[in-house]
């Protein structure tokens, strides 16, 4: 606290109004008092480093190696993860793993190396370990992929967590993703990225770090191989990365870099060596397989800060009947609370909203309730006076309730850390099923309060369950997201046991694709926000977080008719497809931007209701394989380093390829192709990759190919799905998947595989099973055929 923080104290009971203003300062105080008294005072510290190695130990899938000054646990999994932990840190607990951790390869030995190292050796990957704790992660060939530094630790001589450091080298042609929602992606430049979730605070744009959804995850692209790394633990940290140089063939390449910063928690990592796919899939198999959406939420959702009533609600859905525009679900925003209280109705704006529900469940709309976790603090709000019951609330380190300001006014936030708050919070879901809604996204649960001054969330010093465990928000914060979906869903699947659960969250870490996805949160109206819309959609899907989308249109400020249909195209093919705008910003119905963007909207709405059955096949293969629906353009050929440089052009599943239109008063556009024949599906024209090419972009579509051989599952007019097929090159075979899935419950639809080949002439499209090929199960439509 110093004479800045007396300042913006001032300007905050200026700015925000008397009452709300007043609130936010006394808030601001309160959690300087809290941390001055609840943290502990840093003070002396110890700087120490592992030592040579002194004793080691084999044991199933590796070993443990004995430092000096520490120990080192090497572990590969089943599933050929591979996992190690520096002072007896084990792989749980850990609110990233889904369930227990896989059991141990035991093919994996541990042996002596050379100079006094040792390393584990397995099928896909060898782990070396120098004699002072250096460690390499290498290709089965030897190819040095990682090199991590020995760590350090500073450890505070009257006790606490240690903050501790760790560097690492990578090769100079590797290129960084991940790291969570990160609106400079996907590729992410030299820099510093803080793991700490975020609200910024106003709308954000491409150069805004951190953002509401953080974590510890790079995937690493090079050469060689490509690999995962995976820090366990949610403690507040900066990652700095550097990327290589090569000497243009003077043989003197400097290594990418990349140094993290901890302030506490365990030392524990988790590396995955192998194709994008298979990176993917073992990372599912730790964290847990991606949530199914129901198929409707697949589909446009519109959203809008400021619905104001029933009435209004209601005119909107009829202008998009009237205009002959698909839609499937509706979000209220927490305008529609008694007051702001979550788990609430406003009885005079919105009387009957499970009439309203039923209405438009009818018409094929589902509604939508947003959720936050700030609590009324007052006796009389039924959610209040049932948490004090259950003692749900977060509670200082002196065991008083950690009292906040929020969109109620005075407001308290339970503990979802703990298991008993979590079934309460879910069961409170009853109130929300009750009155129609089905589905939830959760905002604020950063979590975000307001603050005049400092940080715009709970103290640090703020006591936490942590499933039992106990500790402080230090550790808890950046879980909080993830902690109150797992409320949600479990809550949703015991209330509503026949349907899959929609929740999606602004705020969340690595697991939450267990749970649901994921939206951008308020990212800024303008060019540089629709470019970091598809930044974070990317680099999420490359962290297990498939199902994602932004806010079409930007969450402030009014877009330009042609910023707002490029936004919309682009949505169209992103998994969350939702129209959103805050209370002080333009509209987003598609009407409201002319005649012509109306129709060009149209049709866009239209190819995304025909390519449903195509988005539901993305999210059982999501969910079965773990990889995303949107995927880089160098996914198939993590080799080629013009496709690693490419962040605005993305596949769409195997089949399909995106040019989104990023820029203004373009009607062309370059697009970077992987290798084969690729169509052009609006005009049939066949292109050639690997290589750049020039095709139409004209404000009516954005340009979308299709990879010659793809069998394609649409909606055909009747309404039934049909296969698509885009001619495979002569003498070549294609094919494809489909997973015939238009419901809402639990069932596992067997998955239909198709070939396309060619008979002399002829082109035949056959479906294979266990038992030999037969006829397709659904109508066949062949495209291209001119170019086969």
């Amino acid at each position: 606290m110093d004479g800045r923080d007396l300042v913006r104290s001032m300007k905050a009971v200026g700015s925000a109004g008397t009452a709300q203003g007043l609130r936010t300062v006394r808030a601001a105080w309160r959690r300087s008092r809290a941390d001055a008294a609840g943290l502990p005072a840093r003070g002396p510290e110890r700087a120490r480093v592992p030592g040579p190695v002194q004793e080691v130990e084999s044991e199933p899938g590796g070993g443990t190696l004995r430092f000096t000054r520490s120990e080192l646990r090497i572990r590969v999994a089943v599933n050929g993860a591979v996992f190690w932990g520096w002072d007896g840190a084990e792989p749980e607990p850990s609110y990233a793993l889904a369930g227990r951790c896989p059991e141990p390869d035991t093919r994996a030995v541990l042996e002596p190396d050379k100079d006094g190292g040792w390393r584990v050796v397995a099928e896909r990957v060898t782990v070396v370990v120098s004699r002072h704790g250096a460690i390499e992660v290498c290709t089965p060939g030897g190819v040095v992929l990682r090199r991590d530094l020995p760590p350090r630790w500073w450890e505070p001589l009257g006790g606490g967590p240690a903050r501790w450091m760790q560097r690492s080298e990578v090769a100079a042609d590797a290129r960084f993703f991940g790291l969570g929602g990160r609106a400079s992606g996907p590729r992410l430049r030299d820099g510093a990225y803080r793991l700490w979730n975020t609200d910024p605070g106003r709308a954000f744009g491409r150069g805004d770090d951190p953002l509401y959804l953080t974590m510890p995850v790079q995937l690493v692209v090079a050469d060689a191989a490509t690999h995962l790394v995976f820090h366990d633990t949610s403690w507040d940290g900066t990652v700095t990365l550097r990327e290589g140089e090569e000497g243009a063939g003077s043989g003197h390449d400097r290594s990418g870099a990349c140094e993290m910063r901890i302030d506490g928690g365990p030392l524990r990592c988790w590396v995955v060596v192998g194709t994008p796919a298979r990176v993917l899939l073992a990372w599912a198999s730790l964290t847990g397989a991606p949530a199914l959406p129901p198929a409707w939420a697949l589909g446009h959702q519109h959203a809008r800060r400021g619905f104001g009533s029933e009435a209004e609600v209601r005119r909107i859905v009829a202008g998009y009947h009237e205009h002959g525009l698909p839609l499937d679900a509706v979000h209220l925003d927490i305008d529609h609370y008694d007051e702001h209280q979550v788990f609430t109705v406003d009885q005079e704006r919105f009387p009957k909203p499970a009439v309203l529900a039923e209405e438009l469940r009818r018409d094929g709309i589902r509604l939508v309730s947003v959720v936050e976790p700030a609590v009324k603090a007052i006796p009389g709000n039924a959610v209040y006076d049932g948490g004090l019951v259950e003692d749900a609330f977060v509670r200082d380190a002196s065991g008083r309730l950690v009292e906040a300001v929020g969109w109620p006014g005075e407001v308290v936030l339970p503990d979802f850390t703990h298991p008993r708050v979590r079934q309460w919070w879910g069961g409170l879901h009853a109130e929300r099923i009750a009155h129609g809604f089905a589905g939830f996204w959760h905002d604020m649960n950063e979590p975000t309060v307001f603050a005049a001054f400092g940080e715009p969330t709970l103290p640090r010093s703020a006591r936490h369950a942590l499933e039992g465990r106990g500790g402080d928000h230090r550790e808890a914060h950046n879980v909080y997201g993830l902690c109150m979906a797992w409320a949600a869903y479990e809550g949703l699947r015991e209330l509503v046991p026949d349907e899959r659960p929609f929740v999606f969250s602004r705020s969340g870490w690595a697991g939450l694709q267990r749970y649901g996805g994921t939206w951008s949160g308020n990212v800024a109206t303008g060019w540089p926000g629709l470019r970091a819309s598809l930044s974070l959609v990317l680099g999420l899907g490359l962290c297990g977080v498939p199902y994602s989308g932004p806010d079409v249109g930007g969450s402030d400020g009014s877009p330009s008719p042609e910023l707002y249909l490029r936004w919309f195209q682009l949505g169209a093919y992103l998994p969350l497809f939702r129209t959103h705008a805050g209370m002080r910003a333009g509209r987003r119905e598609p009407w409201e931007f002319g005649p012509e963007v109306l129709e060009h909207a149209r049709v866009a709405l239209v190819e995304r209701r025909r390519l449903l059955p195509y988005f539901v096949t993305l999210a059982h293969l999501a969910r079965r394989t773990g990889a995303p629906y949107v995927r880089p353009v160098w996914w198939g050929a993590p080799g080629n380093r013009a496709l690693r440089d490419c962040e605005d052009v993305f596949l769409l599943g195997d089949c399909l390829l995106v040019a989104p239109v990023l820029d203004p008063g373009l009607d062309r556009r370059a697009v970077q192709l992987p290798r084969g024949r690729w169509y052009d599906t609006a005009t049939g024209r066949a292109y050639q990759g690997p290589g750049q090419v020039l095709v139409d972009a004209p404000l009516s579509r954005i340009p979308v190919l299709a990879r010659a051989g793809a069998v394609i599952p649409v909606r055909g007019d009747d309404g039934r799905l049909e296969l698509e097929v885009w001619a495979p090159v002569r003498g070549r075979t294609g094919g494809g998947v489909v997973v015939p899935d238009a419901g809402e419950g639990w069932e596992e639809p067997e998955i239909e595989r198709y070939v396309a080949r060619w008979e002399g002439s002829r082109l035949v499209v056959e479906r294979e099973g266990e038992d030999g090929v037969h006829v397709p199960s659904h109508p066949v439509r062949v495209r291209g055929l001119d170019e086969g």
